[in-house]
């Protein structure tokens, strides 16, 4: 099979081209796991952060890549899913089943997750294996390339709305505007029609595509907003739009910062947190952690109730490279996609 893969760690300032087309083995699922073929795969900031060494090192070589949609190929005994359906991998691609964490629904926080892409072969190629129970049926409504960041940008967007506590009329802001921001915005006006959304982003052609999705403002990340907002989600990798956006949050709110990561602090941003400016009147800072399988399965679902398609851009698998540079330099309208042939 043809795939994309990392072979080492390297910084995309110095190298333009991490990942190498390779030729690797069709791989055998084991008892218990599907063989997907893979149909398309989104590329996410998460893979920078791989790429660059912001995370939990890989086991290289590895191929990236946990958006991922395809058809099951083969089931090894499996008897949930046959030949020919249709299935999503997200995020998580393992955990051990009986700890604290997964008894309770809680599997993004077993000792033991295992990640798609980094722990495990992802879908940055045209065949992989999954353990059946980390396997989501795609909704009829989307087309591969659809449903593809929902896996990912909207599963952990969903997860990042939910950790907010919000109810409806409540103010939301949002911090950054890619992927995952835009289809928390759709998520928004649907579930709470009477919430007003604010958002923060360093680039202009952001702001003036949050507006097109209806928020009622957008500014810069270091602008202060008309309102207090009852809560905010951060979906930046650097630290300045956490402390900016700490002193836009209304008494008593809920900061939640989807990231995986953070990159260091930029030496010409003194990073400066003011306890009574910040943090007082009991204001809270919650991070997101992975994805549970729950948060896969409840968001497809409700993408498909309310037909929430996100905006994408397609890539051939060989421009994986290209389409990682340009997430890196932020040109971003929506989510990239890989197309797999």
């Amino acid at each position: 099979m043809k795939a994309m893969v990392l072979n080492r760690l390297s910084s995309l300032e110095e190298n333009s081209a991490p990942l190498e087309l390779a030729t690797l083995p069709d791989p055998s699922p084991a008892a218990g796991e599907l063989l997907v073929r893979v149909l398309a795969c989104g590329v996410c900031h998460t893979e920078l952060d791989e790429i660059e060494g912001r995370t939990p090192p890989p086991e290289l070589p590895i191929v990236l890549g946990h958006q991922v949609v395809g058809v099951v190929e083969e089931a090894g005994g499996v008897t949930r899913f046959t030949t020919g359906d249709r299935v999503g991998v997200a995020w998580i691609y393992s955990a051990c089943g009986s700890c604290k964490f997964c008894r309770t629904g809680n599997e993004n926080l077993c000792p033991q997750f295992k990640a798609t892409g980094r722990d495990a072969h992802g879908g940055y190629a045209q065949y992989m294996t999954v353990p059946a129970e980390s396997a989501h049926r795609i909704p009829e409504a989307f087309s591969d390339s659809q449903a593809a960041p929902l896996l990912c940008a909207g599963a952990i967007g969903y997860r990042s709305l939910r950790l907010t506590g919000m109810e409806d009329g409540e103010r939301l802001g949002l911090t950054g505007f890619g992927a995952s921001a835009h289809i928390v915005l759709k998520m928004v006006r649907h579930r709470y029609p009477s919430s007003e959304v604010f958002v923060f982003a360093r680039s202009e052609k952001e702001r003036e595509f949050a507006l097109e999705l209806g928020a009622v403002w957008a500014g810069d990340t270091a602008d202060e907003a008309p309102h207090k907002l009852d809560s905010i989600i951060d979906t930046t990798p650097v630290w300045k739009p956490v402390v900016e956006a700490l002193k836009n949050l209304e008494s008593g709110g809920r900061l939640v910062i989807n990231a995986i990561r953070k990159e260091d602090i930029d030496k010409n941003y003194l990073l400066e947190l003011d306890y009574p400016n910040h943090l007082w009147m009991e204001k809270e800072i919650k991070s997101v952690a992975n994805v549970a399988r729950r948060d896969v399965a409840e968001f497809l679902e409700l993408a498909a109730e309310i037909g929430l398609a996100p905006e994408v851009q397609e890539y051939a698998l060989d421009e994986a490279n290209q389409a990682l540079i340009e997430l890196k330099s932020r040109k971003i309208r929506g989510a990239k996609v890989l197309i797999i042939d």
